[in-house]
Order: C-alpha cells, then sequence, then structure tokens
C-alpha cells in the first residue's frame, strides 16, 4: 500500500491485501529457515518487486493477468526462495543449514560444518526456482494442450456475441 502510494499517489485496499499477500508467499519458503527479523525484512523487501511486475512490466509485456497471479504470487515467490538463501545464515539470525549446504569443502576431502556459504546455497536456491519454472511451463503446456483438443480455444463468435453469462452458464450476471 505504501509502495503504492508513493508511486501513484493514493493508496487503495488492493494494494493493501496484494502487499499482504506479496509478504506471505515471499517469507513461506523461508518460514523454517528465517528469523522473524528476517522475514519482516522480507515481507518489506518483496513489495516494490511486485508492484513493478504488476504495473510496469505487465503493461510493457501486455499478459492478462486481472488478478496479478504471476506478478504477486510467481515473482513474489521467486524472491522468497532467494531471500531463505539470504536469510537462512545464522549470522543474519537464521537457523542455517547443517545437513547439505553449510559444508566448506576444503581440497575436495574434508569438510568443516556449520559454515554458512553463501554461493553454495543462492546455487541451490537458483537451481530449484528454475526447476519450479520448468515443471510449472512444461505442466501448463500439457494441460493447455490438452484443453484444447477437448474444448477449443475460444467459444464461438455466435457464444461470444450472445455474452458467455447467458451461453455458457445459463444466467444473467447483471440484470438491468
Amino acid at each position: 500500500m505504501i509502495v503504492e502510494w508513493i508511486f501513484k499517489g493514493k493508496p487503495s485496499l488492493l494494494g493493501l491485501c496484494s502487499g499482504v499477500v506479496a509478504g506471505l508467499v515471499a517469507v513461506t519458503p523461508a518460514s523454517g529457515f528465517a528469523g522473524p527479523m528476517g522475514a519482516l525484512v522480507l515481507g518489506l523487501a518483496v513489495s516494490p518487486v511486485c508492484f513493478f511486475f504488476c504495473t510496469v512490466v505487465k503493461n510493457l509485456l501486455g499478459y492478462d493477468d486481472s488478478l496479478d497471479v504471476f506478478g504477486v504470487h510467481a515473482v513474489g515467490g521467486m524472491v522468497g526462495a532467494l531471500g531463505t538463501g539470504i536469510l537462512v545464515n545464522p549470522a543474519l539470525g537464521g537457523a542455517g543449514i547443517v545437513d547439505y549446504t553449510t559444508c566448506v569443502k576444503h581440497n575436495f576431502t574434508t569438510c568443516d560444518n556449520g559454515a554458512y556459504d553463501f554461493a553454495a546455497q543462492m546455487t541451490s536456491q537458483i537451481k530449484d526456482i528454475v526447476t519450479v519454472i520448468l515443471i510449472s511451463g512444461i505442466g501448463m503446456l500439457i494441460i493447455t494442450l490438452v484443453l484444447k483438443v477437448i474444448f477449443g480455444w475460444r467459444v464461438s463468435e455466435e457464444k461470444e456475441r450472445e455474452g458467455l453469462d447467458i451461453s455458457e452458464h445459463g444466467e444473467r450476471a447483471y440484470h438491468y
């Protein structure tokens, strides 16, 4: 809401709700690893990024996202996943991860458990983000192609002119 107030000149309830959701989406990946202050910082940091994607990037690319699902959930989740790699650091109040990325190799033979390795953690986070993008993208492509075969891309021009409320749902949305 504050970001919207700064850039648009007035706050809105939609801006407030979108900011709350963006903060919750971003803190979810870090929920077991970040400390309370790190979670607050992450929640505040994600808002301008999501606002930018919901306004500038959406208008620039011209994609249809009436509920800003991509700008809030996808982008907020990516920011949260990257933020988790930073906030898991015990020096920043994070819990640390003692089983896989805190191991610093010395001459590829010994391992000093307990040392936070920023590069290894961020590499792991980026790999996870790319994996999610690929699985989601490929899965959505398959689902979309199956739906295209079954139902087609669009309704007929007749149904569109008549109105989808009547032709598809059998009721009127607006009574005038």
